[in-house]
């Protein structure tokens, strides 16, 4: 057998049973990588070259701007802005039919692209909107699937720190993904806005009998001003070249930490809290990078991307078929596989493969962030709808009961994504950045 042959072997049986035993991925993809390389180079060999990949898969400057964007995201939810965003969100569509399935799913979307965190939107706006949505007549696990559904589009939407990783990876202009995320993340939006207006004539939504006053109004909406403007501040700092993505999330922890002592809801003995918090979600992700960054090194060396890529030829040549196909099998992944490793290890892969096909690869990226964004809120191991369940009170089980119709709907949204460029390509065409 040969050195590749091996190495793909101890690869693909350590991956999946780990995995299967409910390893940390981490874990699960950087041991099988280590073992591999050892088999194959040698104990001193294989262990020092993985250690270096490790290394340098996560040494990289603009992989600094997720520790600033997840720092910035905590200090969202410690400062008192996530509550004035969904304020703001219930003033905007108050007065709707289904108003507070609205107002939640508007919330998500505005805590989102401000924090860029699905984990942290379905938090923070859980946390709010599920009493509040029980008070108005809907069941708690209605009021949990609506959230957690939502709740990804901050991975589409800018600044999202799951594009910085795609543009890690392809060398691709950050700026032009952080636009080419808005129509997708807005499709995605409304997609859920829909199936939650019809599904909420089922659940004896009642509408909101009072409604604040134009005064009161404008004054929710002036509060919420300063957090709106964080989104200008970091996305439109980017596109006007003023300053790196990195650098725009160093400045918005400053303008989240200046928020919160000016809302007077952040407290200088708050700041150890926070600063743990963010540094173990920040570790988590740290470790996912270097792990599948040793992973994909392994993987080149057995020649597993030039097997998969001559697989996917051999079935078709068509750019519709193999796109479904790649579609397919990130949905797969995704279900088990966080998106940072699983971008980390499949877009080299799969890259090459459709540019050569004529798909641009900013295209490419908001069609893998979408697909992979699906994961979070499916079983086995997504992470958004255990802590959408959790901040409900729930179990997962009534929770997914309820979130199928809407899966099917951000699914449709995804065919759109996948074979309808110009809904990601059109905004960073106007805007000059493709």
């Amino acid at each position: 057998m040969s050195p590749g042959a091996i190495a793909a072997l101890i690869l693909l049986v350590g991956v999946v049973v780990l995995i299967a035993a409910s390893v940390p991925i981490a874990v699960a993809i950087g041991l099988p990588s280590m073992l591999a390389a050892m088999a194959v180079l040698g104990v001193e060999n294989g262990a020092a070259a993985v250690t270096q990949r490790m290394f340098t898969g996560a040494n990289s400057f603009s992989l600094l701007a997720i520790p600033f964007f997840v720092l910035a995201g905590v200090l969202m939810n410690s400062g008192g802005i996530a509550s004035r965003l969904i304020d703001a969100a219930r003033v905007i569509v108050g007065r709707l039919p289904a108003s507070m399935v609205q107002t939640n799913v508007l919330a998500n979307g505005l805590f989102g692209s401000v924090s860029g965190a699905a984990v942290a939107a379905a938090s923070a706006v859980g946390t709010v909107m599920t009493p509040q949505m029980r008070k108005d007549g809907y069941s708690r696990p209605f009021a949990a699937a609506v959230n957690v559904a939502s709740a990804p589009s901050g991975m589409l939407l800018p600044p999202s720190n799951t594009f910085i990783v795609y543009s890690l990876v392809s060398s691709t202009s950050i700026a032009a993904l952080f636009m080419a995320g808005v129509g997708p993340g807005i499709l995605w939006l409304i997609a859920v806005l829909a199936v939650g207006v019809v599904l909420a004539r089922k659940e004896n939504y009642k509408r909101p009998t009072e409604h604040p006053p134009l005064p009161l109004a404008m004054l929710v909406l002036w509060r919420a001003l300063p957090s709106l403007l964080m989104i200008v501040i970091v996305v439109g700092g980017i596109l006007a070249g003023w300053f790196t993505p990195t650098e725009s999330a160093a400045i918005a922890v400053l303008y989240c930490l200046a928020l919160g002592f000016a809302y007077r809801e952040l407290k200088i003995s708050d700041l150890p809290k926070v600063l743990l918090d963010a540094t173990r979600t920040t570790c988590i992700v740290m470790m996912l990078v270097a792990a599948s960054s040793a992973l994909s090194w392994v993987m080149a060396f057995a020649g597993i991307p030039t097997l998969i890529a001559n697989g996917l030829l051999a079935v078709s040549s068509s750019k519709v078929v193999i796109l479904f196909i790649i579609m397919i099998i990130l949905l797969v992944i995704g279900t088990f596989m966080d998106p940072t490793p699983a971008i980390l290890i499949f877009v080299p892969i799969f890259l090459p493969i459709v540019t050569e096909l004529g798909v641009d690869p900013v295209h490419f990226g908001a069609m893998v962030v979408m697909n992979l964004s699906l994961g979070v809120i499916t079983p086995p191991v997504g992470n958004v709808l255990f802590v959408g369940a959790q901040v409900a009170g729930l179990r997962i089980e009534p929770v997914i009961a309820k979130l199928w119709p809407f899966l099917g709907a951000i699914l449709l949204a995804l065919f759109i994504v996948v074979f309808v460029p110009q809904f990601s390509t059109w905004l960073p065409t106007v805007l000059g950045l493709m």
